[in-house]
């Protein structure tokens, strides 16, 4: 057999190629470890689809799930991996715990990423200021959930003869019919964080965003102890009345459950509870309605899942943190995380096709209140304020909702005299 040189050159390049690709595709992937608490249904879903897309990109994924809606449980994990120099790639982490761990020097930054894809142009000025330390991204937003939510059963309204409320005064006047009708009108769990959020809606509605921020963003403590916060901790005290008396104790999810089987007209509380009625096969619109928190039209009190990214040794692990900080902000998992979630995508430009109506109207009223400087952090759940000042404000409204004794007067003072506290 004749043996060319030139053809055997051409017969080892076409052995090698792939080979030397495969080598540098594998010297390029690296590994992430992702800290979450994303456990349960959707969620679990999203983020079976988020480490499914990581994985398309030739980068490895490994799942650190720690059970608990709240958190508690996997920052106490974090706090042991961080001190101890072994940190996950990148941990669901919100709010201003996202600037503490910056300034400690655990996070890295995701600037380049952030510049390249053009992510100040996509995100709200507000969200970018939660997700950012010293003016550097260090936190990529996933979604949006907006807070101050009424959720109503229309069947519940026409048999008392009442009308969905737009304000608290029509609030009133619908509780009272219902009421007179031998119904609920306000379904509600008995826990603090809950009365938080009941109480986060009314304060949003009777101080307005600019009071509101000076009270839970700036902790204005003039604001705190003022007359407009009396009047909305007497407002929310008299809500009182319009729930039922088992309600000590309740979770969330059994209240939206009233509301669904038509035992309540109506649930404060933020967008997941949609998730409730789906899994149970209601129609928006027609089985029930979602509908701004009375008085809070123009508003939106928001809260937000975010991932958190951590400084890691190789640069072949860096790079896939990159990647993983890039996927979640690309509109396919945008889209496909908060349809399973019930949030709303937090790019302003995403298309809302495939989204229900609820959704729809969520990303309307979010990119409104953007435009016009309502869009305004949530303080009952983590957004506005260190946890520190969460939980003393979170114990004096609970504690003034369920004494009979405590004046809005004194609880006003209580709130101003807590924040001082815990700042």
């Amino acid at each position: 057999m004749h043996y060319s040189p030139r053809s055997g050159r051409g017969h080892l390049s076409a052995l090698v190629a792939p080979l030397l690709a495969l080598a540098i595709n594998q010297a390029q992937a690296g590994q992430v470890e992702v800290l979450h608490w994303w456990t349960s249904g959707g969620e679990a879903r999203s983020a079976a689809l988020l480490k499914e897309m990581l994985e398309k990109q030739g980068h490895s994924w490994k799942d650190f799930a720690v059970a608990g809606g709240g958190g508690e449980s996997a920052m106490t994990v974090l706090k042991t991996r961080a001190v101890s120099g072994n940190p996950p790639a990148a941990a669901q982490i919100k709010g201003h715990d996202i600037q503490e761990w910056a300034e400690l020097g655990f996070l890295a930054s995701l600037d380049d990423t952030a510049t390249a894809e053009g992510w100040d142009k996509v995100l709200s000025p507000v969200v970018t200021k939660v997700m950012k330390s010293d003016g550097h991204y260090v936190a990529v937003p996933i979604n949006v959930h907006r807070v101050n939510w009424l959720w109503a059963n229309p069947a519940v309204f026409t048999k008392a003869g009442a009308t969905i409320p737009g304000s608290w005064e029509e609030f009133i006047t619908a509780a009272d019919k219902i009421q007179a009708a031998g119904l609920i009108p306000l379904a509600h769990g008995g826990q603090p964080w809950q009365d938080a959020t009941l109480f986060e809606a009314v304060a949003l509605a009777t101080l307005g965003t600019d009071d509101y921020s000076r009270a839970f963003v700036d902790h204005d403590i003039r604001v705190l102890s003022g007359d407009k916060m009396v009047l909305a901790l007497e407002r929310f005290k008299s809500l009182r009345q319009y729930i039922d008396r088992d309600s000590a104790g309740r979770d969330w999810n059994i209240a939206t459950g009233m509301v669904i089987s038509g035992d309540a007209a109506m649930q404060i509380m933020g967008d997941w509870a949609k998730g409730e009625f789906a899994a149970a096969g209601k129609v928006p619109g027609q089985d029930y309605r979602c509908v701004a928190a009375p008085g809070t039209a123009t508003a939106f009190a928001f809260n937000i899942d975010s991932l958190a990214f951590f400084k890691l040794r190789t640069k072949d692990d860096q790079n896939a943190q990159q990647v993983l900080a890039s996927t979640i902000l690309s509109p396919a998992f945008q889209k496909a995380f908060n349809i399973n979630k019930g949030s709303i995508p937090v790019r302003l430009d995403m298309v809302m096709d495939g989204f229900d109506q609820c959704a729809v109207d969520s990303m309307a009223a979010f990119r409104s209140a953007n435009a016009n400087g309502t869009l305004v952090p949530s303080w009952s759940h983590g957004l506005a304020t260190t946890s520190q000042i969460q939980g003393a404000l979170t114990d004096v409204i609970s504690n003034y909702f369920n004494d009979d004794k405590t004046t809005a007067q004194e609880a006003a003072n209580k709130m101003a005299r807590a924040v001082k506290a815990a700042m």
